[in-house]
């Protein structure tokens, strides 16, 4: 992969990591686009890398939220901070099990099929519009509701699927407020994605060619970069409640997608 083809993806990625548009899906129909031939390990592991990126770059948009959590779980006692890293831990749980039980199944994903990310981000604008649709109310984020966003969390794994676009969604319907709903979302992969690569690191996947090194880190540092941007701007974005707009660009570019898979 050559170094201005990984900042690019990079780019992609920090952007429509926090825009509910699925940034695996639009990682796939770049590297199609750019025509990135890795095989599906190598196209993972590039993936891994640049959402370690946007997760970062959470942490350091929510760094006071993350820093009170800290904060009360050091307590060692029942208080809010606690309670809400336990919601946090048991919306984990489906795409835990996902990504564990059937890991090498979604490799086979991440290969450039750019049909079937279309058809995926059709699923996604529909969720986006139902979202939309939804009468607002101001519930908090439950037991139950955390791993009910857990499971739209786990089938976002699949490229397509919006994972800040199925969470918050899945958030609104159930009637949770819509900033809490994306704060939730945005913290909630954040201990996701750093125990994948934990695991991987400890499993020794994680390996790469010398020759890979320098594009992979030009890929990372421009996806933390434009995830900073992105994020701040998606938390006002959320509150707003826009999801239509995303939801027609969705449909625009899932059938647009479908074409060049199928008759490109």
């Amino acid at each position: 992969m050559e170094i201005i083809d990984a900042i690019i993806l990079g780019i992609v990625q920090g952007l429509t990591e926090f825009l509910p548009v699925s940034s695996s899906g639009h990682l796939e129909l770049g590297k199609a686009i750019l025509g990135d031939n890795s095989i599906p390990e190598e196209s993972l592991l590039f993936t891994v890398i640049l959402h370690f990126a946007t997760a970062l770059s959470t942490i350091v948009v929510f760094r006071k939220d993350v820093w009170t959590i800290f904060r009360g779980l050091f307590q060692f006692k029942s208080n809010e901070e606690t309670l809400f890293s336990l919601k946090i831990i048991i919306s984990m749980i489906p795409a835990a099990f996902i990504g564990l039980v059937f890991e090498e199944e979604l490799e086979g994903f991440f290969g450039g099929n750019v049909a079937f990310v279309g058809y995926m981000l059709t699923i996604t604008a529909l969720l986006l519009y139902l979202a939309d649709k939804a009468r607002e109310t101001k519930k908090k984020v439950t037991y139950l509701n955390a791993f009910i966003i857990g499971i739209s969390q786990a089938i976002a794994i699949l490229p397509g699927i919006s994972r800040s676009g199925a969470t918050i969604s899945t958030s609104v319907l159930l009637g949770v407020d819509k900033t809490k709903a994306a704060r939730f979302s945005f913290l909630m992969v954040v201990p996701l994605i750093i125990g994948k690569m934990a695991k991987d690191i400890i499993g020794g996947e994680l390996q790469f060619e010398s020759e890979q090194t320098l594009a992979m880190g030009a890929g990372f540092i421009a996806a933390f970069i434009a995830g900073l941007a992105a994020c701040t701007w998606m938390i006002q974005l959320v509150k707003k409640s826009k999801l239509t707009y995303f939801a027609i660009y969705c449909f625009v570019v899932g059938f647009i997608a479908i074409g060049f898979g199928l008759w490109g």
